[in-house]
């Protein structure tokens, strides 16, 4: 299935018709639809020339936390080790934002546009531990596409 949204991703990256915030947006409503353990598909993106995160167009629950200080959560954490995180039982986290009572598992991958972090595809799932390397490799894969939509 995630071999199958790799075409749909790239078509929605290469639709230069659409604005850059339409085309997250189709691509957070493609996973959310069509993973049913992807129960909230979002992006956050370095907020100017602060250390936080910004909330930007995502699919699922509405979220408090629309800005996120560099550290904190697992998407402030992935901002600062430019690393994927990934959680399979969020209760055995210490440092993370809760969005929903519902949340069991997240997995977080950095969007990277000339080596820097610029930004991160977040995923909170409410299965616990339903991630796997597909999903990971697919994310990545996601992230490298959205990539060529910000340089």
């Amino acid at each position: 299935m995630l071999r199958i949204l790799e075409s749909k991703v790239t078509e929605i990256v290469s639709n230069t018709n659409e604005t850059v915030e339409k085309r997250l947006l189709s691509i957070c409503e493609l996973l959310e639809s069509n993973v049913s353990y992807y129960n909230w598909v979002g992006f956050y993106f370095k907020n100017g020339d602060k250390n936080e995160l910004k909330l930007g167009p995502y699919v699922g629950a509405p979220t408090d936390h629309i800005i996120i200080p560099f550290g904190k959560g697992i998407c402030g954490q992935v901002a600062l080790s430019n690393k994927n995180f990934v959680v399979s039982d969020v209760s055995a986290q210490d440092n993370y934002l809760a969005c929903s009572i519902n949340v069991k598992a997240e997995i977080v991958v950095p969007i990277f546009v000339n080596g820097k972090n610029i930004g991160q595809i977040d995923i909170d799932s409410n299965t616990i531990n339903p991630f796997t390397n597909a999903d990971e490799s697919f994310l990545e894969f996601v992230c490298t596409q959205v990539s060529k939509m910000l340089t």
